[in-house]
């Protein structure tokens, strides 16, 4: 079980948005590449060229924040015991970030690999700082992996950028005992989940179907994501932005709706209050992620087997999509000396059938492969919490429903910034959130011009 530290760890690996002192990427960044016999190849490397990288004397430096990787990790060395992997732990989010980019720009102490999020790839892609793994055979491992993340992991010109790790589809968590108490059902659309919320804050003022947390850029993402909404694009250095288009527009203004209306809460997620509601009964339901089983296990024992899981309520009746939250990737840093090894270890952590298991029954992370999530000693697993119901297979289908499509800014940090402080406010405030995503969008237009991109309308 996950202690209150390990959860609070976890949340950092898998979260968008945390308070942060902004390290801003610019496109006068360093590249970090290099030349001579170690540079990154260019064309494809032959298999006699990589049997002799493996089995030649080699340490890696591997940069990442998962607790008890060492595990995965042995099996690597087990198969080439020529490679040894030096694991180091330099923080997580914007701090190890933040030591990446000045090692980068320094030219000297970055990593082999390192541990990069979804959405911080285009921050590293645009100063040219990730190996492109194409050369080294990823293409070949495309069909193992969700076909989403592997859009996510592949850059403007097709370059391959990393290996997906783990992932964060959204659902909804939901209490059957406070849904049966009031005669609430499984809303299957937006529409009906905001009349079961004014139902039932109607009906018990002290209990509210979700809370929408005002601070929780992640959240509102994947929920942008789900919607259709295409906030982001990026082609070299011409960046779309669209924060502000119909779909963003139509996330907003429901929000911004139930929020003024007083039938969903706003407090801040990730506090003593918000893990409070949760125990007592103050929230119905949790928009989250694959994650938030195991999490919501840990953080709320006293409600086991009152929960259940369902898909997102959907904006087209009869559809099914959805969107991610969360989950990360291993990628290759330019100006490795070892970049065949460096290759071959992110391929194999992140495919080999017994790395991705350990990374799932070790860590907790949701499987980004396909074999994986169609294992039925995975995907059958039932949870006492949830009533016996065999949440990973439902979270596995969800899986199969995020679309590809969804990109991200070469400078995420801004965008959060900018909208914890424009529509983030205005749901705390109770204002036109719809409104304040044109706010939104024109703090980062000003932003990426400032910073030398050219700005497409998205």
């Amino acid at each position: 079980m996950w202690t209150s530290t390990h959860q609070l760890n976890r949340r950092k690996l898998l979260a968008l948005t945390v308070a942060v002192t902004l390290a801003a990427v610019t496109l006068s960044g360093c590249t970090g590449s290099s030349s001579g016999p170690g540079a990154a190849a260019t064309a494809p490397v032959g298999q006699a060229d990589i049997d002799k990288a493996m089995s030649t004397p080699t340490t890696l430096t591997f940069w990442t924040w998962v607790p008890n990787i060492d595990r995965e990790v042995a099996l690597f060395q087990q198969k080439y015991p020529a490679i040894k992997v030096n694991v180091q732990n330099v923080g997580q989010g914007t701090d190890a970030y933040t030591k990446l980019r000045t090692a980068l720009k320094a030219g000297t102490g970055a990593p082999d690999l390192a541990q990069i999020e979804y959405q911080y790839i285009p921050t590293f892609s645009i100063t040219k700082s990730l190996v492109d793994l194409r050369p080294y055979g990823a293409a070949d491992n495309r069909s193992k992996f969700v076909d989403w993340t592997w859009s996510q992991v592949t850059g403007p010109g097709g370059e391959i950028l990393a290996y997906p790790q783990d992932t964060g589809p959204m659902g909804m968590l939901y209490r059957q005992d406070i849904f049966d108490k009031y005669g609430i059902t499984v809303p299957k659309t937006w529409d009906e989940f905001a009349a079961a919320a004014r139902k039932l804050h109607a009906a018990d003022p002290n209990v509210f179907l979700t809370n929408m947390s005002a601070n929780e850029t992640a959240g509102w993402h994947g929920l942008m994501w789900q919607a259709g909404s295409r906030p982001y694009s990026v082609n070299g250095t011409t960046v779309g932005l669209a924060v502000d288009d119909a779909a963003s527009k139509k996330v907003a203004g429901y929000w911004g709706g139930l929020a003024k209306d007083g039938v969903v809460s706003t407090d801040p997620d990730f506090t003593d209050n918000w893990f409070q509601g949760f125990n007592s009964g103050k929230y119905a339901t949790w928009l989250t992620a694959a994650w938030g089983p195991v999490f919501l296990s840990g953080s709320a024992k006293g409600t086991a087997g009152k929960w259940r899981a369902a898909p997102l309520p959907q904006w087209d009746a009869g559809k099914q999509a959805s969107g991610n939250w969360g989950g990360s990737t291993t990628a290759v840093i330019q100006g490795t000396k070892n970049p065949i090894a460096a290759a071959k270890f992110a391929e194999f952590l992140n495919t080999d059938p017994d790395s991705t298991k350990l990374f799932n029954s070790v860590q907790n992370f949701f499987p980004a492969t396909k074999a994986l999530l169609s294992d039925p000693a995975f995907a059958g697993q039932k949870s006492a919490f949830f009533g016996d119901q065999a949440v990973n297979q439902l979270f596995a289908d969800i899986s199969g429903t995020v679309d590809q499509g969804f990109q991200w800014p070469p400078f995420l940090d801004q965008s959060v910034k900018d909208w914890t402080e424009t529509a983030g406010k205005a749901l705390a405030d109770k204002g036109d959130v719809a409104a304040a995503t044109d706010q939104w969008q024109s703090r980062l237009t000003t932003y990426a011009k400032d910073q030398g991109f050219t700005v497409a309308a998205g």
